[in-house]
């Protein structure tokens, strides 16, 4: 026995008097916080890379000692090891400022536009693209997970 949905669940499915420029909006405006998602990923990227870099140095510095490169180790340890990225920062700072004062209130904005905009759905114009791409009744397109294929058939 197989469960067949056609279309998309409520929570994707556009409200009523919804507009085509209005979910194109949104899905605009989503797509901008997914790249920003990306973005913050690579912020944290660079903050792993960056502190992953500055232990590597306790590596060198002690190489050079052991070189017999006592000045060249306390220059490294002294002016590279620990430093700012930049001025009064180290990467965790650039992080919670990059947190604080875009990331939080874009995401509050995407947010409350789908709440008030569109009774809080998501993903409305990937929910109608796919249906616009899909081939119905084949197993391997089905409108959503609950659509399930029974083996029998």
């Amino acid at each position: 026995m197989s469960t067949h949905h056609d279309g998309p669940d409520g929570a994707h499915q556009r409200p009523p008097n919804v507009s085509d420029a209005l979910v194109q909006a949104l899905g605009a405006l989503s797509k901008a916080l997914e790249t920003t998602e990306r973005a913050r990923g690579h912020l944290y990227a660079f903050h792993q890379l960056t502190g992953g870099a500055d232990f590597a140095l306790d590596r060198a510095v002690a190489l050079l000692r052991e070189a017999g490169q006592h000045g060249w180790a306390d220059r490294v340890q002294r002016e590279i090891l620990g430093r700012n990225v930049i001025p009064g920062h180290w990467t965790f700072q650039i992080i919670e400022a990059y947190n604080a004062t875009y990331y939080e209130p874009f995401k509050d904005i995407e947010s409350q536009a789908r709440r008030e905009l569109v009774e809080g759905r998501d993903h409305l114009y990937e929910a109608e693209l796919k249906e616009r791409r899909r081939t119905r009744g084949h197993p391997d397109h089905t409108t959503r997970p609950d659509a399930v294929r029974s083996l029998d058939e």
